[in-house]
């Protein structure tokens, strides 16, 4: 089981992840390569006056770029931005995890930010307001951000959706005498949202045999 995987709660799927934008990168990378090429051409010039030694110097003084470069890519493969079904998810960390999440329930608005250069590349940020103490959580640089907005308010939809239907079905079945076409007429809501890809084929069939067994 992966680390994202084991974050989620019951009946808890994920939906969309995506990460900072590939250019907060090309900076940094660029100048570590750059460094590596500076001292194996500053090796390799030397090498005759120095018998080799300032090659070995050059490979070893490149291991420093190479080593900052590949903990560059870690970091920003490992930060991820998470929707599920049920909130928003912020991971970072390569070894030592820092995750923070917002239910959608709590959610209010959000608020997305692109540049003209973010348009054209596909990122941007998002604040999201939501009812907690903090009140905002701020997403900088992702990518696809237009994508990840509309999830996120999809899934906050698809909750309200459910939750009118638990309503429903909760009133219906606790009466003291349902009719004999309640359960079916709520078997078919249950499949309109499975339908719709608000519930799973597995929710699905473990709610409509709870609502069987009430027959």
């Amino acid at each position: 089981m992966g680390y994202v995987e084991s974050l989620m709660g019951r009946n808890e799927r994920v939906v969309f992840t995506t990460r900072q934008n590939w250019h907060r990168l090309l900076v940094p990378s660029l100048g570590s390569v750059a460094a590596i090429v500076l001292l194996v051409v500053a090796g390799s010039v030397l090498y005759p006056v120095t018998a080799g030694l300032s090659m070995v110097g050059a490979v070893v003084l490149s291991l420093v770029p190479l080593g900052l470069l590949v903990q560059r890519l870690l970091w920003w493969w490992n930060e991820k931005y998470i929707v599920t079904n049920r909130r928003v998810v912020q991971i970072e960390g390569i070894l030592e995890k820092h995750v923070i999440d917002s239910s959608l329930e709590k959610v209010n608005d959000v608020v997305l930010r692109q540049s003209a250069l973010g348009r054209v590349l596909d990122y941007g940020d998002i604040e999201i307001l939501t009812g907690s103490e903090i009140g905002v959580n701020k997403l900088k640089n992702i990518f696809r951000p237009i994508r990840f907005k509309t999830e996120m308010l999809n899934q906050k939809e698809s909750m309200g959706e459910i939750d009118a239907f638990e309503s429903r079905a909760k009133r219906t079945l606790s009466s003291e005498a349902p009719t004999a076409g309640d359960v079916p007429e709520l078997i078919a809501e249950l499949d309109e949202l499975r339908q719709k890809g608000i519930l799973t084929v597995e929710e699905f069939e473990r709610k409509k045999r709870q609502l069987l067994d009430r027959i």
